[in-house]
């Protein structure tokens, strides 16, 4: 076996950017800039009024006498002339700043009569105004390549002008489950002893969180050939395959065989780790195999430590990044650990981090309640309660 620190290093040298391509902006969201966002507009083109109001001469403000209303000025559609002296022009948020204007008051601090208008004690503190270029000019460099294009980052990238980004290719997955006793959610309960299969869907709902794409979700029975086979199949078309079941030492236990009768390399076989010590990872061709346990649990665990390393790093961003962990301090003790790397669910309340009382790596609705993740390393002692641990979000 392999520890949990170098297995990891071996998915973080694997974890490569796929390659870039070009997308539309209205399907770019989510995804990973493999290029700078550069401006193709100046914003705002011009200096533009940051409130409703009047344009106006500072200096006119003095004469404390009534302005000439001379025209309107609306966002796309200025005002053409000059404003001049005790003259103004009717603004709107977003609107040109007339020529020979300097200053907006804002219209609640306007009495309008006809065709005059009098300042009724302006505040002087704030023009009111945004400079030509104050947001950005074109050509700069508004977003780096590696940022996620979250909701604000979209809103960016269409405010310079860009109708399409260089984004990261998403990884292609399938996703094969093995397992003679379960059935598809929902047709269980008509066979005796069958077990819903569910580490598949929870395993698809993670991947495509981290920017993957789904290709294939297959249940396949433990037969060796017909495992052989989906794997061969599967591998031709995705990037990542991930075996769900099938990775221990038990009598059906093929999914490493299968690959391995393919010519696949196996990077780790096992890992030494609680839970998990079955998941292991591999390459057939360009292709990134990655087995994870047949219990939920231990699969959703290793998954979140592996499975999204590799996907930070094959959507472009650096593999570190999906396990950011931090310290948190513990609401109740924690029992002392083997000679395996220990990851235990847990969940926080007002008086810190407390485990879920069930820990067996079969449970789906203790798997459910758990929103973080402790990791101890190998032989730690028991911790009391209000002692420090790593955790990430779960």
């Amino acid at each position: 076996m392999i520890s949990f620190d170098d297995a990891l290093a071996l998915v973080k040298v694997a974890a490569l950017p796929l390659g870039p391509e070009t997308v539309a902006l209205g399907d770019a969201h989510g995804r990973i800039l493999a290029a700078p966002c550069i401006a193709q507009i100046t914003s705002p083109a011009g200096d533009v009024s940051a409130m409703d109001g009047y344009a106006l001469r500072d200096q006119d403000l003095s004469l404390s006498t009534p302005f000439e209303v001379v025209g309107t000025a609306f966002p796309g559609t200025p005002f053409e002339g000059t404003v001049r002296l005790l003259e103004c022009v009717r603004v709107f948020t977003g609107a040109l700043i007339p020529g020979g204007a300097d200053r907006v008051v804002v219209q609640e601090e306007v009495q309008r009569d006809g065709s005059l208008a009098t300042m009724l004690h302006p505040s002087t503190a704030r023009r009111h105004i945004r400079q030509a270029g104050l947001d950005f000019a074109a050509g700069d460099a508004l977003l780096p390549a590696g940022r996620r294009l979250d909701p604000q980052a979209i809103v960016a990238a269409a405010g310079a002008d860009l109708d399409e980004l260089e984004v990261w290719r998403r990884p292609r997955i399938s996703i094969l489950g093995t397992g003679d006793e379960l059935l598809p959610p929902g047709s269980a309960r008509l066979r005796r002893f069958a077990i819903p299969e569910s580490i598949s869907y929870g395993v698809a709902a993670l991947a495509e969180t981290w920017g993957a794409q789904i290709i294939g979700r297959h249940r396949i029975s433990d037969d060796i050939a017909t495992i052989t086979h989906a794997a061969g199949e599967a591998a031709r078309s995705a990037d990542l395959v991930i075996m769900t079941g099938g990775a221990s030492v038990g009598e059906r236990d093929f999914s490493k065989q299968a690959f391995i009768g393919l010519g696949a390399e196996i990077l780790f076989p096992r890992v030494l780790m609680k839970p998990g010590k079955p998941v292991w990872f591999g390459r057939l061709g360009t292709t990134l195999v990655l087995g994870l346990p047949g219990n939920p649990s231990s699969a959703m665990v290793t998954a979140r430590l592996f499975l999204t390393t590799l996907l930070a790093g094959l959507t472009g961003r650096e593999p570190s990044h999906a396990l950011q962990w931090r310290r948190a301090r513990l609401a109740s003790p924690l029992p002392s650990t083997g000679v395996r790397e220990t990851f235990l669910r847990a969940y926080a309340d007002p008086d810190g981090i407390v485990k879920v009382d069930n820990q067996d790596s079969g449970m789906q609705l203790e798997l459910a309640n758990a929103t973080l993740l402790v990791r101890q390393t190998p032989n730690s002692p028991a911790l009391a309660a209000g002692e420090m641990v790593d955790v990430i979000d779960f």
